[in-house]
């Protein structure tokens, strides 16, 4: 009877598991398949609504607001700065900084790697005296212990600190150039290849939601130069990114169809009106400088979607555009060549660009790369500056989720939040990112989790404080949740003197967090502890004879609004009736 119970509740609830499972350790080079399963975490996917929002499972709209750490795709095999310093400490810092989203360059290659179980090619740089926790002897000064296991140690620690994760395929081959080859396949690596780096990761962590987002190719670009192009129409060519990002978003939704699915655009797209195509010459010397095409940054040109958007059929609700955007600094490009404001960047470039996705409500949008100097040493005339500042408000006015470039400071030609090997923040450029972290009114950095704070430090929320009523609905940024939210049915009110049943986090709302603590509780006590009058609260089945998994179900068929949270406490029969 029990497991008929259980089984009953994933049509009610959305198909939230909350059963708990140990997360993977692989010593040495041969990860174990059968201990392969991470922590089942399944209450935190989101999707996209018809107005084009991020929506959690409860139709609640959240804010992205994270940044990068590169050094999977490159020969370190680990984040850059590990060298230096303390991993866990410096994800502890960068959730305390109010940052929900981590994005993580890899390549094609360190994912088949770990899929095929194949030893480090590179020798893992990390500093093994700050980081016993990633050797394999445990120790100071021990041997570090394969790429994969680090990783996985990685996601725990971004999973107890309330950070999500978006995998990012930054190149086919490990490289620190990978970036600046056009296309998602090369000479080592093919689209097939792509293709099962993909699915594989995607059903790897299908039951960690941890991972929320995989962007599947950093950055397509090329014009016709003899280098490569990636083009987008309705082809079947095998640089047709649309084609191909259509192909990979498969790959990733057959394993994973929870998944959010980041579609970066291309580089040019032709003037077709003025009778160009994709066969024109990169350059009309006839007409120089003129060209034929439309250009952008890498990933930036989303013009083809006016004229063949993205088709993901069934799971056209996973699909993000992801654009990339800088500054002078890093180009100076013909928008920049004037007194350039808000009205001229939207009239120049970004208009036509990317930002007619969100203006039009066509589709989300995820600035995937943002980033630069502002110092007067790198930016003496204030431009770049100038630039991240118009770039800030106009993402926040208009909910455009990010993740900014980057937490790296060895970013040549960005920097990065920290500086002096790692070891501190800078605090001027973190000043000018912070008004776009999502926060409440009273500046408490909200996570993308419905049970896990943001931080360490006391200065985050989970997503579920925010949406319960303790604190504010509607943003400081100026991200104003949509009126028509889904309710969970009636108040709840006290039944019986000072208790609340259903309420096991004694917040003074009965809602999916308190069957999540339940679970986790049942799981691990110690770990997750529930004050005593908590657990008179949560004992709402058969009320007297302690908890178990009928206290988590009724609270998640309230919260389905199967019965009201006032007709508890009930039996066991009760609430089999209920579901029936």
């Amino acid at each position: 009877m029990l497991k008929k119970l259980l089984t009953g509740v994933t049509a009610a609830v959305s198909a939230c598991s909350l059963i708990l499972a140990p997360a993977p350790s692989f010593a040495g080079n041969e990860p174990d398949a059968a201990m392969a399963a991470p922590d089942a975490y399944h209450d935190d996917w989101l999707h996209v609504n018809e107005n084009a929002e991020i929506v959690d499972m409860y139709g609640n709209p959240v804010w992205l607001t994270g940044c990068n750490w590169f050094g999977y795709n490159v020969t370190t095999q680990v984040f850059d700065g590990v060298w230096s310093r303390n991993m866990h400490e410096m994800l502890n810092e960068m959730a305390d900084h109010g940052f929900n989203l981590m994005r993580v360059p890899m390549s094609t290659q360190i994912l088949l790697q770990w899929k095929n179980h194949d030893p480090d090619p590179y020798m893992v740089k990390i500093n093994e005296w700050k980081n016993p926790e990633l050797t394999v002897e445990g120790v100071a000064g021990g041997k570090p212990k394969y790429s994969f296991d680090i990783w996985n140690q990685a996601v725990e620690w971004c999973r107890e600190n309330g950070i999500k994760i978006m995998i990012d395929i930054h190149c086919a081959t490990t490289a620190s150039n990978g970036h600046q080859h056009p296309l998602w396949y090369d000479s080592n690596y093919s689209t097939e290849d792509w293709l099962e780096a993909l699915n594989w990761v995607a059903d790897y962590y299908k039951d960690d939601d941890t991972i929320i987002a995989i962007d599947l190719k950093n950055e397509p670009h090329g014009k016709n130069d003899g280098q490569g192009m990636a083009i987008w129409n309705n082809s079947h060519d095998l640089n047709n990114w649309k084609y191909a990002a259509e192909r990979g978003a498969d790959a990733v939704l057959s394993a994973n169809p929870n998944l959010l699915v980041m579609v970066e655009g291309i580089e040019v797209y032709p003037k077709f009106e003025e009778g160009c195509d994709w066969d024109s010459p990169a350059v009309d010397y006839a007409r120089y400088p003129w060209s034929p095409f439309y250009g952008a940054w890498w990933g930036g040109n989303f013009r083809g979607v006016k004229d063949y958007p993205v088709d993901l059929g069934e799971h056209q609700s996973q699909l993000v555009y992801s654009p990339h955007d800088y500054g002078p600094l890093v180009w100076k490009q013909d928008w920049f060549n004037k007194d350039f404001t808000r009205e001229t960047l939207l009239d120049d470039y970004w208009r036509d660009s990317w930002a007619f996705l969100i203006e039009d409500k066509i589709s989300p949008l995820l600035m995937g790369e943002w980033g630069g100097f502002i110092d007067e040493e790198k930016d003496p005339t204030g431009d770049n500056k100038k630039w991240m500042t118009i770039l800030r408000d106009y993402m926040i006015e208009n909910r455009i989720h990010h993740t900014f470039w980057c937490f790296n400071e060895n970013s040549g030609d960005t920097g990065g939040l920290l500086k002096n090997d790692f070891q501190d923040w800078d605090e001027d450029k973190y000043a000018l990112v912070k008004p776009a972290l999502w926060q409440d009114e009273n500046g408490k950095f909200i996570s993308l989790d419905h049970t896990i704070k943001l931080g360490q430090g006391g200065n985050g929320i989970s997503l579920s404080d925010y949406y319960s009523g303790s604190h504010t609905t509607e943003p400081t940024t100026g991200q104003t949740p949509t009126s028509d939210q889904p309710t969970t049915g009636d108040t709840p009110s006290t039944p019986d003197g000072d208790v609340l049943y259903g309420d096991a986090n004694l917040d003074d709302i009965v809602d999916i967090s308190d069957a999540v603590l339940i679970m986790q509780y049942m799981s691990n006590p110690e770990k997750y502890n529930i004050q005593k009058q908590g657990l008179s609260n949560a004992d709402c089945v058969d009320a007297g004879k302690g908890i178990t998994n009928l206290d988590a179900l009724a609270v998640q068929m309230i919260e389905a609004a199967t019965f009201k949270q006032t007709e508890l406490p009930v039996t066991s029969k009760q609430l089999e009736q209920y579901q029936n």
